[in-house]
């Protein structure tokens, strides 16, 4: 009886997803990859599988269909990432499927890509609500994106896939 409930305990322990190791400046960060959580990445395929669970027996509860989607990591467990979207859709995901390249999605309709990071700067582009782009230097309040080759400053406040004290440089 001992041994059965040891090997149940163990079983248990071992499905916990590994999110409680903290950095030097109090940050969470994951067990596996030491890296921070949450932190964003971005979907390396154009189509990836969200299951319930880390691990092929899990049910695919979601897909994602846009290669170079950002999304937000919030749980690490073997080569598994707790992954969430813009509206807190996910699930786990294998970690082959993500990259470390940072995009963002563009919250606000026609927002301006301006010239430098200031409001009065000359508009370059406008992108719409739901565009993918690639990350840049950002400021306590801009970043830079690159989208259809289309390069600007933009609001912070108007992208998805980057924390508001986040600088990039």
């Amino acid at each position: 009886m001992i041994r059965i409930l040891a090997a149940v305990l163990a079983f248990v322990c071992a499905c916990a997803p590994a999110t409680a190791a903290t950095g030097a400046e109090g940050e969470t960060l994951g067990r596996v990859t030491n890296l921070p959580l949450p932190r964003y990445v971005s979907l390396k395929t154009s189509e990836g599988n969200v299951r319930r669970g880390p691990s092929l027996n899990h049910r695919i509860d979601w897909v994602f269909t846009h290669r170079d989607m950002p999304l937000r990591v919030t749980a690490e467990f073997g080569n598994w990432r707790r992954v969430e979207d813009q509206d807190g859709q996910g699930g786990w995901i294998h970690y082959s499927l993500l990259s470390g390249v940072r995009t963002v999605l563009v919250q606000a309709d026609m927002t301006p890509l301006r010239a430098a990071p200031q409001d009065d700067a000359t508009i370059l582009a406008e992108a719409e609500a739901g565009v993918i782009a690639r990350l840049g230097d950002c400021s306590i309040d801009w970043c830079r994106i690159t989208a259809d080759g289309e390069r600007g400053w933009v609001r912070k406040t108007a992208l998805w896939g980057v924390d508001a004290e986040e600088i990039r440089d």
